[in-house]
């Protein structure tokens, strides 16, 4: 169990992407605690195991990923009352009309084009955490409610 909350849930299965995303979190000092799924399964997993103290603040996910599809994932997510609220970014290559209004119909929170670019992906990353993780206010889960 980690000593602080987890903050950042990345569900990534591209190696470049999710290096170059802890590294733009690292060196902006925008999230301490991320943990990483390297496909949907994994993300599952991890949720289905998660307390509700150790439950992220926010997902980033890829929707093209082994074992289970990020739209099947997100479905699963926002299906389950456990982890409903938590914001889901979807950060993807896809531009397809299809898998944007999917994703909004099942409830995403943000959808974004990943950036060929390198400067540009690091930013829009940037930007990302800073908003999710710094701007944004999320209603807490009731176990954090009812110790405060």
């Amino acid at each position: 169990m980690p000593d602080q909350p987890l903050e950042l849930l990345l569900v990534e299965d591209n190696p470049h992407d999710i290096e170059l995303t802890l590294h733009v979190f690292k060196k902006h000092n925008i999230a301490n605690s991320i943990k990483v799924a390297r496909d949907g399964a994994e993300a599952l997993e991890f949720l289905n195991g998660a307390t509700a103290e150790n439950l992220p603040q926010v997902i980033l996910l890829d929707l093209k990923l082994p074992k289970v599809n990020g739209l099947e994932l997100l479905g699963q997510i926002k299906s389950d009352s456990r982890t409903r609220n938590i914001p889901v970014v979807v950060l993807t290559s896809s531009r397809e009309d299809r898998d944007l209004l999917l994703c909004y119909e099942l409830g995403i929170n943000s959808y974004i084009v990943k950036p060929v670019d390198f400067k540009q992906f690091t930013e829009s990353i940037r930007q990302l955490g800073i908003y999710w993780l710094k701007l944004n206010e999320r209603p807490q889960t009731a176990h954090r409610v009812r110790q405060a």
